[in-house]
């Protein structure tokens, strides 16, 4: 389904052959190995494994490896989610973290526009070079289909189709250039879309937080936005959530609400972690998880074991799967709010999440004690074991890695704590927010420079909307009327001016005894369009007495004019 959603190809069929030949590769790849180790294994004389054994070897195999990412996601997770909470609370460091944010996404977004322009560039070389006769015509036109609608416009602008281009001996793309070239343009186009949506996100973020910090201060306790919605506020910002509330609720509650969750996110953290390193301990028992199981298994409280079992489990996944969530491998995988995330990606998470959940599962069980290849305890099987078989196979697995293993969480959660990642792909040239930084403090400028500029831009539109507002409502209904009146006398100027002409005409045509020629030119003058204004257009015979003017400079359809101007026609 990655290879099929990533495939560039114009048809299904093209698509399923595309993703048909890299499965084949990868996972070929992966067959040749388990295949060797398989003949190994079958030829060994003191190795004699069942079906059943073997299917608990891949399921292992599986689940060690699960449970090496869990820690890992884990022990970040764990310190990372209180922390994130507790920074919340802080509005100065928000803002500051949301400055910085916005430099790096402004030179993302300007990057994906430009790699959008010369992909657009490139459509448009080979748009032209293949004309409507052409038999490859077709996938161009489904390609133009994935461009913005704005370089459509602009491309169909420049087509010619009415040249046959068949005789010509131009060098066409081929098929499969083109399946890359649909590739490429689908992941620009998708980029540029994900950075300007994000774009629009985050400032509305920072211009909120700016709001914040200036209502702090305010002694009328009502928080005012510096650009109120457009939309009408409904039944719950109108009598619940009212401006006083969002004040009390924005500058005084809310951090002290945030401080409080990360308090208590802080002590269920402490505790995972300490179950961690002591759920191989059963005399004395050590994990608080499995001493809390156990207190209510003996009153045989079965609510109370649901419940806790669930609000394990839930803090469990939170601080797995977000860290998913946080997870960025430059392009190739990144998981983007609003919508914005590419297939690939979302298929790459869900996969990720299908391999983390069964050994998430399995350490669960371990810190409740509820698992016998790990407490060594002698129990009845639950659900999991019987469905994934017991580990005791491989006994150094069993009682090497899954006891031991899960105990380096506690370096995991030091590192997070000091941030050690963070500054190590600083130190590589990672733009990373990093306070003692002086490239954070250069980009937390420009970021601040950034949000200004466009508050600025924001508020002239928004100024130029008030004023066109302001001047149709006040002089709205004038306008009306005057232009009622305009209409009606230039309808009245119109008939009294076709009188006028009509009078002349008739003057012209029975008081003056002129040939047939100049009545010709008079007719002529009479039809033409008030377009041309004739300047040059000089005689030296004066006008009759009816005109009484001077022939320069006049519109020749207005004027009644007997001169010989047609007479070298």
């Amino acid at each position: 389904m990655q290879s099929y959603a990533r495939s560039g190809g114009f048809s299904i069929t093209g698509k399923i052959k595309t993703a048909l030949i890299e499965n084949a590769i990868y996972y070929g790849t992966y067959l040749l190995i388990f295949g060797s180790l398989l003949i190994y294994v079958a030829v060994h004389p003191e190795w004699h494994l069942s079906w059943y054994e073997l299917q608990t070897i891949g399921i292992t195999a599986a689940n060690t490896w699960g449970l090496f990412l869990l820690v890992l996601l884990l022990g970040y997770g764990l310190v990372e989610i209180p922390r994130s909470y507790w920074n919340a609370s802080r509005h100065g460091h928000l803002l500051i973290k949301t400055y910085f944010k916005a430099s790096k996404l402004m030179t993302e977004k300007a990057d994906a526009e430009e790699n959008l322009e010369d992909m657009m560039e490139e459509v448009r070389k080979v748009s032209e070079s293949i004309k409507y006769n052409h038999p490859l015509r077709k996938y161009i036109d489904t390609i133009l289909r994935k461009c913005p609608v704005e370089h459509q416009e602009k491309m169909g602008r420049n087509m010619d189709d009415y040249e046959d281009f068949d005789d010509k001996q131009n060098s066409y793309p081929s098929e499969k250039s083109l399946s890359k070239l649909h590739k490429q343009v689908i992941y620009a186009v998708q980029r540029h879309n994900r950075t300007r949506v994000q774009w629009q996100i985050l400032l509305q973020q920072a211009i909120h937080l700016e709001d914040v910090a200036k209502n702090e201060t305010s002694s009328t306790h009502q928080f005012v936005h510096s650009f109120p919605s457009s939309e009408p506020a409904g039944w719950f910002s109108r009598y619940v959530y009212t401006p006083t509330v969002e004040w009390y609720w924005e500058c005084l509650l809310k951090c002290w609400f945030y401080r409080l969750l990360s308090v208590v996110l802080t002590l269920f953290s402490v505790a995972v972690v300490w179950s961690e390193c002591t759920f191989f301990s059963t005399r004395p028992v050590l994990s608080l998880f499995a001493v809390f199981i156990q207190l209510a298994e003996r009153d045989y409280n079965y609510l109370y074991i649901e419940m806790a079992c669930f609000i394990t489990i839930f803090f469990l996944c939170t601080c797995v799967y977000s860290t998913v969530f946080r997870i960025r491998v430059f392009n190739y995988y990144y998981l983007a709010s609003h919508h914005q995330t590419d297939a690939y990606s979302l298929q790459f998470s869900g996969m990720l999440f299908c391999r983390l959940t069964p050994p998430l599962c399995l350490n669960f069980l371990g810190l409740i004690h509820m698992d016998s290849a790990i407490s060594h305890q002698q129990k009845e099987q639950t659900a999991y074991t019987s469905i994934m078989g017991s580990m005791r196979v491989l006994s150094f697995i069993a009682n090497g890695f899954y006891i031991y293993y899960p105990m380096l969480i506690v370096i995991l959660c030091i590192a997070t704590y000091f941030s050690l990642g963070t500054r190590c792909l600083n130190l590589l040239g990672f733009q990373q927010f990093v306070g003692d930084s002086e490239m954070t403090s250069d980009l937390i400028d420009e970021g601040k420079e950034l949000i200004r500029r466009e508050k600025r831009k924001r508020q002239r539109i928004e100024d130029g909307e008030n004023r066109r507002r302001e001047w149709k409502e006040r002089y709205g209904s004038q306008r009306d009327d005057y232009t009622a009146r305009n209409r009606s006398s230039h309808e009245m100027k119109e008939t009294s001016y076709s009188d006028t002409v009509n009078t002349n005409n008739r003057q012209a045509k029975y008081s003056r005894a002129s040939g047939r020629a100049e009545r010709d030119c008079i007719e002529l003058l009479q039809d033409a369009e008030p377009l041309d204004f004739n300047a040059d257009s000089l005689t030296d015979e004066p006008l009759e007495s009816e005109s009484g003017r001077h022939s320069g400079g006049r519109y020749l359809s207005m004027s009644s004019s007997r001169s010989r101007i047609f007479d070298d026609v």
